[in-house]
Parts: structure tokens; C-alpha cells; sequence
């Protein structure tokens, strides 16, 4: 069976308690869930993992070159996360950066993040509507690449 990397970083394990005026309420199981529902007609399942530590996420995607395609919320890695950068630079599937909040409307520091310019795509401050979109775009990336 196929099954889809949901990737999450530091402090995404507490959405729906998180500053919910800026992550919104909606939990990090919620989020799964969607986007299972977005990849079911596929045949595809949800491979669900977030870690605090950034070489968890490492070793996750890793693990993880048997899935179809990535959705990555690097958190606050997207700044400095070069070791996430380099794992995520050898994931051998297509994979989009998804941020629920618009990071170019809050601080500076997070208006550069270190990981988009290899990502296949970016999606940002759409809410947790941001994985249901990119899991919409790999579903398409992955039928591409199959033609």
C-alpha cells in the first residue's frame, strides 16, 4: 500500500491549543485526517509523524523513501534546519512545504526559509487548508511523473 509522509517539526504536536488565533483549532490528528480523506481515492494511506527534535525528522524521512510524496511543516526549522535541508535535499519523492500561517505577515526572521528552494512547492498562510492543497498538488505531481 502507498502511503503519503506528513512531516511536522517543533511545536505543531500542539495544535488546536497553539496560539489557535494564529494556528487556528483544528489538532495535528485533525489535519491527518483531511488529508487522508484528500489521497483515499488514490489508494494512498497517511504516514503521520511529528517530532520536536530535528533529527527524529530526520531519521523520518529516511524511513520514508518508500512513500509517494512528502507534505513537510518545517516549523521553525525552515530558518536554520541545514540538516533537514540535506535530508530532505536526498528524499528521492516529491514533497511540498506547507505553513499555516503566512510567514511573510509575522517576523522577519521568518520570512526565509532554508528549505524552499528544493521543495516542489510552497503553500503558506492558508490555515490547515494548506495540506488539503498540497496533498491535492501531489496527487497531481505523482500522476505526472507515472505519464
Amino acid at each position: 500500500m502507498s502511503e503519503l509522509l506528513l512531516l511536522n517539526g517543533p511545536n505543531l504536536g500542539i495544535l488546536g491549543r497553539r496560539e489557535p488565533e494564529i494556528y487556528g483549532t483544528e489538532t495535528l490528528n485533525d489535519i491527518a485526517e483531511a488529508v487522508a480523506d484528500e489521497i483515499a481515492d488514490r489508494g494512498w494511506k497517511v504516514r503521520n509523524i511529528q517530532h520536536e527534535s530535528e533529527a527524529e525528522l530526520i531519521r523520518a524521512i529516511q524511513d520514508g523513501y518508500d512513500t509517494v510524496g512528502a507534505i513537510v511543516n518545517p516549523g521553525a526549522l525552515m530558518i536554520a534546519g541545514w540538516s533537514l535541508r540535506d535530508a530532505l535535499a536526498s528524499y528521492p519523492r516529491p514533497w511540498i512545504e506547507v505553513h499555516i500561517s503566512n510567514i511573510w505577515a509575522r517576523e522577519s526572521f521568518r520570512h526565509a526559509s532554508v528549505i524552499a528552494p528544493i521543495a516542489d512547492g510552497l503553500i503558506a498562510g492558508l490555515g490547515s487548508t494548506g495540506y488539503r492543497l498540497a496533498a491535492r498538488a501531489l496527487l497531481a505531481l505523482t500522476e505526472a511523473e507515472a505519464r
